[in-house]
């Protein structure tokens, strides 16, 4: 798949970033690793990792935004869960691979606003614009954080998890590799339709 191009940027600075621990994980997709990540700021993140990725190109990677209503409580108004759940079964099955997991709730807005966005979009209103009534952009994410989690991985080029060309752009304005994208294709369903519409036509992922 033709991939969206930035220009190169050079000198660029990520946050620092420690990979300060990391165990076994078997889980009901495979035997993977856990690794956690720890800021010059304090800040812990997380990681799944498959195989050997130090030194590797074109590993797949996804950077998932955490979703406490889709990813932990199952909620059916999004696709969260479900493209959690395929990346995970994806990298499994490969030689190597990662699932980043990002603090980016609610596309980066925070938990609070990302319910009082469902109310609104209870009233009629799209994802998009029901973030835009809240005083927000349709997406508040940035990939400085992930970027920097991949380099700490040793991670020399990634093909991406996504249909969001944006993390694509994100990820290669801060000094990472895009070798690829690996779309993630999951069956709406009945609450999600018109949200993976809205994707589609308003945010240009490719659905």
């Amino acid at each position: 798949m033709a991939l969206p191009r930035i220009a190169s940027l050079s000198g660029v600075v990520l946050p620092k970033l420690e990979l300060s621990a990391e165990a076994d994980l078997p889980t009901r997709y495979g035997a993977l690793r856990v690794v956690g990540f720890r800021g010059a700021d304090g800040q812990e993140l997380g990681a799944v990792v498959q195989g050997a990725v130090d030194g590797h190109v074109g590993v797949p990677v996804r950077l998932h935004s955490e979703c406490f209503t889709g990813d932990l409580m199952g909620s059916l108004r999004c696709d969260c869960r479900d493209q959690l759940e395929a990346s995970l079964r994806f990298i499994a099955r490969c030689a190597r691979g990662a699932v980043l997991y990002l603090p980016q709730e609610g596309r980066g807005i925070g938990l609070v606003n990302k319910i009082r966005a469902y109310a609104l979009q209870d009233r009629g209103l799209d994802t998009v614009d029901a973030n835009l009534a809240l005083g927000f952009p349709n997406d508040l994410r940035t990939y400085e954080i992930a970027a920097a989690m991949i380099r700490a991985l040793g991670i020399q080029s990634v093909c991406l998890l996504t249909n969001n060309p944006a993390k694509v752009h994100g990820l290669q304005r801060h000094g990472i590799e895009v070798a690829g994208i690996i779309p993630l294709r999951t069956p709406p369903n009945e609450h999600n339709v018109g949200y993976l519409n809205t994707k589609r036509q308003r945010s240009g992922h490719l659905l």
